[in-house]
């Protein structure tokens, strides 16, 4: 099993859902991207999701658009971001996935890639804007180099799809919360749970679900019917509105209430 399916068995026999911030590495620069995760992860995250900063984020809203721009400002790059996991991995057993978009990746050569980042020590690889139907040249290095392939999926995701996506999928599937963009919402749609549970009838995959969530009330509620949390503009913005030395501790202090909230939900028996 990866390190990711072992984490999501953990948290399921404990009868709990994950806590999984997402950070651009880089913003505002890799040093204080290095410490933002070691605080969320001091205060429970029970995994990261680690930006790869892009020129054209295309599925990211205004707060994630200016934390790419940030880090590419600040020289940030691929090979950069490689290293950074690396020495995350040195200090933590939390899983560690690339969340990015094609081009970066495809420059890199995706055999380099799944190489290089099962070698510093990442799990998994979740590429935005590479559909189903054209992943299978990443897919196969990635599976290669023993890291989980990550797919995204819609509330508009037709289920023949959804099915497909899933089975060419491992460690966890990420179900975007609402349509658009990234970005903290002040709700998220109340059909939500029915659609987690749709998603439910074709896969055994956890399912995390993200887009949107911006507090801890919401990641509770969100919290009673999928296996993941993911919390991103959220932590953008606290990174964004204060001074680059006092983002670590807003971001740990951040996440210790995503997972107090989270944590204290009575979860019934789900995900796979």
């Amino acid at each position: 099993m990866s390190r990711i399916a072992d984490g999501f068995a953990a948290l399921r026999a404990r009868g709990t859902a994950a806590v999984v911030p997402y950070v651009t590495a880089g913003d505002p620069d890799i040093g204080t991207t290095r410490d933002i995760v070691r605080a969320a992860v001091a205060e429970g995250a029970d995994a990261i999701e680690l930006g790869v900063p892009f020129s054209d984020p295309m599925a990211d809203g205004p707060v994630l658009q200016r934390s790419s721009a940030r880090a590419l400002v600040a020289g940030t790059s691929l090979p950069r971001v490689l290293e950074l996991v690396a020495d995350l991995r040195a200090e933590m057993t939390q899983p560690i996935i690339l969340f990015g978009y094609y081009n970066p990746f495809f420059r890199y050569g995706v055999d380099a890639i799944a190489a290089d980042a099962a070698a510093a020590g990442a799990d998994g690889i979740l590429c935005v804007d590479l559909p189903v139907e054209e992943a299978g040249e990443l897919r196969a290095p990635v599976r290669r180099a023993g890291l989980d392939l990550i797919s995204l999926l819609a509330p508009t995701t037709p289920l023949a799809r959804a099915r497909r996506i899933a089975r060419e999928s491992s460690g966890f599937l990420y179900f975007v919360s609402v349509l658009g963009t990234t970005g903290a919402r002040n709700a998220l749609p109340p059909e939500l749970p029915e659609l987690v549970g749709r998603l439910r009838s074709v896969t055994t995959l956890p399912i995390g679900v993200g887009f949107g969530v911006s507090g801890p009330d919401q990641a509770a509620w969100v919290a009673r019917f999928a296996d993941a949390v993911i919390v991103g503009s959220a932590i953008g913005r606290l990174i964004e509105e204060g001074d680059a030395a006092g983002a670590p501790g807003r971001v740990g202090r951040f996440v210790a209430s995503l997972g107090s909230a989270v944590r204290a939900v009575a979860r019934p028996c789900v995900g796979g």
